[in-house]
């Protein structure tokens, strides 16, 4: 709740604190009453500090013990709303300085560039002339504007469908394949041992702690976080964080998009549907994986689910428990699909064995297997087609 000075005969305190654009709470603490200074806190810093107020990261202000200190600060507040030079006294009550106005923010590593009348250009086009008038390359590019904010982003939208050779490829993308982008690239050593230290309890104690104060780990890494280095490592860490981020949830809302296209329907009538989705979904994957498509009767499907995740070019797949899985779901039959991350959908002498196996462990239980889809890069291999089944 708010502190009522009135009562106190100290509204006087209230009222230079407030005109410096200081908010002050009183609240419950460890050993009683205390006192908190939220509001505009930064250019004020040092006077506080001084006057015995302790910096609370978590509460997001700076706490005071009693009301004295509190009323030596106010007769300490600048006339002109600035930090007062070395703590020095200010004006006093009579010259506060005239209610804050605060004033927004400007975020750090935030800078106008030649490529921001760009961007408006770009979502301009876009908007105007229809997303089908943009080559790839500006696609992608407006798409990592959502990313990266202070960067010309054409030259790694280039990059990356040169490296992965078309859009899906570099949605598709991992985490360390993005991290070899110089743009992306990964963390320096420092950052990461920096981001180690601020997962400990020790970092959160040294952080509501005055500089001298602190224990040596925390005077070194909170000193780097500030520093030029890292803030610079630290927008660099959440650019790639959120590039990964953006392109994962394209390329999932896309699969769910066409999930629903063959959702509530025959699944064998709306064939290029489903084949659509099994690209979006599996074609980019780093890592082999296998899935069962469960229909029921009508071949409506029931169930998409993913049976195993194994290697570069190996899964492996156990017969018996993709037939009791089948019974469990009341299902009538199947369609096997698995990738081929190496982009080659040609079947080999395993995936064939595997195949006979399923369908004798099915027909053993009354239940059909329509088809296997391997899905490749650019292409895929029904079985059913290729007479393998």
């Amino acid at each position: 709740m708010g502190v009522d000075l009135a009562s106190r005969d100290d509204a006087s305190v209230l009222d230079a604190l407030s005109r410096a654009g200081l908010e002050l709470r009183e609240s419950d603490g460890e050993s009683g009453t205390e006192f908190l200074v939220s509001g505009n806190t930064w250019p004020n810093k040092d006077l506080l500090r001084k006057h015995g107020g302790r910096w609370s990261r978590r509460r997001q202000g700076w706490v005071f013990p009693s009301l004295e200190p509190l009323q030596k600060l106010a007769t300490a507040l600048p006339a002109n709303g600035h930090a007062a030079v070395d703590g020095g006294l200010g004006g006093g009550l009579a010259d506060a300085p005239a209610a804050y106005s605060p004033e927004r923010p400007r975020p750090r590593w935030r800078r106008r560039e030649h490529y921001h009348g760009h961007r408006e250009r770009l979502r301009s086009r876009f908007l105007e002339a229809g997303p089908q008038a943009l080559p790839d390359y500006e696609l992608l590019e407006l798409l990592l504007f959502f990313s990266i904010d202070v960067k010309d982003t054409k030259p790694l939208a280039k990059e990356l469908l040169g490296r992965f050779g078309s859009l899906g490829g570099a949605l598709g993308a991992d985490a360390g394949a993005l991290a070899e982008f110089h743009d992306l690239r990964a963390s320096s050593e420092d950052y990461l041992m920096f981001q180690a230290f601020a997962r400990t309890e020790q970092c959160q104690r040294d952080r509501e702690l005055a500089p001298e104060q602190r224990s040596e780990p925390g005077r070194r890494w909170l000193a780097y976080e500030e520093s030029d280095e890292g803030r610079l490592q630290a927008d660099l860490y959440w650019r790639r964080r959120r590039t990964e981020v953006l392109f994962r949830l394209v390329r999932e809302l896309l699969a769910r998009v066409l999930r629903e296209e063959v959702q509530e329907r025959p699944v064998i009538g709306s064939w290029s549907a489903l084949l659509d989705y099994l690209r979006v979904a599996l074609a980019h994957e780093p890592i082999e994986q296998f899935r069962v498509l469960f229909l029921d009767r009508k071949n409506v499907l029931i169930r998409d689910e993913m049976q195993q995740r194994g290697t570069v070019d190996h899964t492996p797949l156990y017969p018996r428990e993709i037939a009791r899985r089948a019974l469990e779901l009341r299902a009538s039959a199947i369609i096997m699909v698995h990738n081929h991350p190496s982009g080659d959908p040609t079947p080999s002498q395993a995936d064939v064995e595997m195949t006979k196996q399923v369908s004798q462990a099915l027909d053993a239980v009354g239940i059909t297997l329509h088809d296997h889809v391997i899905v490749g890069r650019n292409h895929h291999t029904s079985f059913k087609s290729q007479r393998l089944i």
